[in-house]
């Protein structure tokens, strides 16, 4: 939080809670009293990343921001980062804080996950025409309006497949998007929820979209 207002002082931050065991949402709970700048839903359960990310949009659009950005709050993503996105914003409809156009970097993966995520993402390039080399990253800026010319509520995918799956609708709605290089860290604590499950959504999506792709 401290981060975030330090990078973009102007900025409001949402928290949305799936009750995480952590203390999370009693935390947030406590300083958005003190800080109108932070605002927190809470929902019941672990209903997945994407469906998250779903319900920040429908709030942020809700209460009339111009701009919503996301990002992981495992320090996997840097705060300070944050400026350059947003200037970028300023010139495509999505900015992506990218690992893996010139300049990205990441620090602190195995070979074996450097592997597997980049040739996801070449797949997702190949399958779906993305216009993005990190199309499975979650930092990122998008402007409202681009967001309103999309149905949000038919994405389908609740999980980490959501990100392709945004992307590509959005792209067939003809949004422009652009990229700004980044340093992805692995998280300082936790464990990673990339499952077989998560892998097996993300292929599912690139068969199902990708035949629908011109």
């Amino acid at each position: 939080m401290d981060a975030i207002q330090q990078a973009l002082p102007a900025a409001d931050v949402l928290v949305v809670d799936d009750n995480s065991p952590d203390g999370t949402g009693g935390w947030c709970d406590r300083r958005a009293a003190e800080d109108a700048r932070l605002h927190v839903i809470h929902r019941a359960g672990k209903l997945g990343l994407g469906s998250a990310t779903i319900a920040a949009f429908a709030w942020g659009l809700e209460n009339g921001y111009a701009r919503i950005a996301t990002m992981d709050a495992d320090w996997s993503h840097a705060p300070g980062a944050l400026p350059d996105l947003v200037r970028l914003a300023d010139t495509v409809d999505v900015a992506i804080g990218s690992r893996y156009c010139p300049g990205g970097r990441i620090e602190g993966w195995p070979l074996s996950r450097r592997v597997a995520s980049g040739l996801m993402n070449r797949l997702t390039r190949l399958l779906l025409r993305s216009p993005a080399r990190d199309a499975s990253g979650a930092f990122r800026v998008y402007r409202a309006g681009v967001l309103r010319q999309i149905d949000l509520s038919a994405i389908s995918e609740t999980g980490y497949a959501y990100l392709e799956e945004i992307l590509w609708r959005l792209h067939h709605a003809g949004a422009s998007v652009g990229e700004a290089p980044i340093t992805f860290r692995d998280r300082r604590a936790g464990a990673s929820k990339v499952s077989l499950r998560e892998v097996t959504g993300k292929l599912r999506l690139l068969w199902r979209c990708g035949l629908r792709s011109p």
